[in-house]
């Protein structure tokens, strides 16, 4: 009893200590975003100076006691990559996340066998065999050069907050393909089984293999798939809610080892359950066939970074740099090999797909990464193959730390490169309005400062001579000597999509009229200045503001409904209404229902060919449909970023 409670104790204090350099890794690791790498890549790279094969901080010992941080680190990771397959915004990758998977199955597995044979007098654990074990042994390799790492790609797509086709296929492929490199796995390791000990081939392997993948199907949708469900219906604290959805994720990892330990005491045979695809397929069922996907998102959202820095601090620590530094030159040969096949079958999938040559000419970096799953796959050779089976496991871990290093990099680059990353400059360059602001006045100068402030690209047009004001900095002006078609005509209005007028009733009238007959500008507000023009500005479809009665209005908006009003006016500095017109073809035809938002979000309206429509959950969305919607600035940039192209 006491060595047991020593035990625990240990635990504790080891994870303790955990926890406090995870969060000075954290810390530090961010200093490497500052070089335009990857978050991870830092903290891999924190990871191993902490651990104990150079600082020694994180103890040898921490990788069997803090296990248990790993595989719920693993089976979160496995929530998230479940959450991103939404059929209903997938729908439009599907034929390329299939022909890319099958490409990188059939053409990837077939050049990394033959590159391999080719290269096998330099690669010590197939020197000296006969051709048909060399091609078994390939065969494996080539297996485990399939697997990718969806802890990897999901921490670089949520750190870029990545969205398009380029990053759903790059998810999708990564989640789908290794659900069949396991099976592909199995097989092969009967094949290298019967070829080294000469017996035949044992198909009841396969059979096996193909009833274990069942159950943790039926076990992973339907049974951790409701629970997980159930968990989300009840009415707890979200902390709670979220330590309980963690061990939803643990359980799946805990219930299988105790299956392959009981298994193998009562039959002599271990099963083994796949608890990521339980995780994966647990979340899917929870994403698409229940009406809590939005807060099982917000869940995830919310725990993703502590997650990740935890994970990947943890697997740095776990990397032995001295191993690394043996098989170095042969890491880098299967690496090279590995890159190969990887551009060919993706490169090969992309265009049976017809996918854009600028996506397909970089698909390839978004598959590098390698982490648990080819770890897992490659301690099973070592078990089985005892002598060359131990540094073929070697051998892939240091081939795991090459891809850990040089992936996440080369991810993100592809994810900038196919413009589908949220940085702030893409944000500003791809998703702002432009304004042109007519007249300068202390109104007109305010508006343009506040719409500078959020974001909008602003001019401001005036007929005073310059020299005779003092300008105001950060405001771009434009100086015109008259209101003609010939000064209007010098401005390019191409890009405008709002017009303010703030001067005379005829100045407004002949802008208003220019840019309605040149250009059809969507957006025309008119401050009035007398109400008996009020009609020729309407017969434009502008939008006036009369000043002798927008106070009163206003007034009276204020007393009926205070709280609307004054998120109207942006007073609450957290919150906000915008109007984000639908540009994504992929949301073309979708229900509102489906829609997946931020749970603060709320959507008041929906505008389709200038017509205000009676929205409802069974709306469908059409391209170019305006939706107004309300909620924190924050989560506005993300459904912006999100309706945008």
């Amino acid at each position: 009893m006491l060595e047991l409670l020593a035990k625990y104790q240990n635990v504790a204090t080891l994870s303790l200590g955990f926890v406090i350099i995870a969060i000075s890794a954290n810390q530090i690791a961010k200093l490497f975003q500052q070089i335009h790498l990857p978050l991870i890549t830092g903290l891999i790279i924190m990871g191993i100076f902490t651990g104990p094969y150079v600082l020694k901080l994180i103890p040898l010992t921490a990788q069997i006691q803090l296990k248990y941080i790993n595989e719920i680190s693993l089976g979160f990771i496995a929530f998230a990559a479940g959450a991103e397959l939404y059929l209903k915004e997938l729908k439009a990758q599907i034929n390329s996340i299939k022909w890319i998977t099958i490409g990188q199955l059939i053409i990837s597995f077939l050049v990394g066998i033959l590159m391999l044979w080719g290269a096998h007098g330099y690669i010590p654990f197939m020197m000296g065999k006969d051709t048909l074990t060399i091609l078994a042994i390939a065969s494996l390799m080539a297996t485990i050069f399939l697997a990718s790492s969806p802890a990897s790609a999901i921490a670089i797509i949520n750190e870029q907050r990545a969205k398009g086709p380029f990053t759903q296929t790059a998810i999708g492929v990564t989640v789908v393909k290794d659900f069949f490199v396991v099976i592909m796995f199995s097989i092969c390791l009967s094949f290298t089984q019967a070829v080294i000990s000469e017996t035949e081939f044992d198909y009841l392997q396969i059979i096996m293999v193909l009833a274990e993948l069942a159950i943790s199907f039926v076990l992973g949708f339907y049974l951790m798939g409701l629970l997980l469900k159930t968990v989300l219906t009840l009415r707890i604290h979200k902390r709670t809610k979220s330590v309980l959805v963690l061990l939803i994720g643990y359980s799946a990892y805990f219930f299988s080892n105790w299956v392959a330990v009981f298994s193998r005491e009562k039959f002599g045979h271990s099963v083994f359950l796949e608890p990521l695809l339980m995780c994966i397929l647990a979340s899917f069922f929870v994403t698409n066939y229940s009406k809590y996907r939005a807060e099982f998102l917000n869940l995830i959202r919310s725990l993703e970074i502590y997650i990740f820095v935890a994970f990947f601090t943890l697997t740095g620590a776990s990397l032995n740099i001295s191993v690394f530094l043996q098989v170095f030159a042969l890491a880098g040969l299967l690496f090279g090999i590995r890159l190969v096949a990887l551009i060919l079958g993706t490169v090969g999938g992309g265009l049976l797909a017809k996918d854009p040559f600028k996506q397909v000419s970089v698909g390839w970096m978004s598959y590098i990464t390698q982490a648990g799953v080819s770890l897992g796959l490659a301690t099973i050779v070592g078990n089985q193959f005892p002598g060359w089976g131990e540094y073929f496991a070697t051998t892939v871990l240091a081939l795991i730390l090459i891809n850990q290093f040089i992936g996440p990099p080369l991810f993100k680059w592809a994810l900038h490169y196919v413009n589908e990353t949220r940085t702030r400059g893409h944000h500003q360059n791809e998703l702002t309005k432009e304004v042109m602001i007519f007249g300068f006045e202390p109104q007109s100068v305010a508006l343009a400062k506040q719409l500078i402030y959020k974001n909008y690209r602003v001019q401001l047009a005036t007929l005073k001579e310059k020299g005779s004001f003092d300008e105001p900095s950060g405001i771009k002006l434009i100086y015109l000597k008259s209101l003609g078609d010939e000064a209007l005509g010098g401005i390019d209005f191409k890009n405008v999509e709002i017009i303010v007028t703030l001067l005379s009733d005829a100045e407004n009238q002949m802008i208003c009229e220019f840019a309605y007959r040149e250009y059809g500008t969507k957006e025309l507000i008119v401050r009035l200045n007398h109400r008996f023009n009020s009609k020729d500005f309407l017969d434009l479809k502008a939008k006036i503001i009369d000043p002798s009665t927008a106070m009163v209005s206003l007034l009276d908006h204020f007393v009926r409904s205070p709280q609307a009003t004054s998120l109207l006016l942006g007073m609450d500095e957290n919150q906000d209404t915008r109007d984000i017109e639908i540009l994504n073809t992929n949301l073309h035809g979708i229900y509102l229902r489906d829609l997946r938002l931020p749970a603060d979000v709320i959507i008041l309206s929906v505008i389709r060919g200038g017509q205000t429509i009676i929205s409802h959950g069974y709306t469908r969305l059409r391209i170019h449909d305006t939706v107004t919607v309300v909620g924190l600035n924050k989560s506005l940039d993300e459904v912006e970023f999100k309706f945008a192209r």
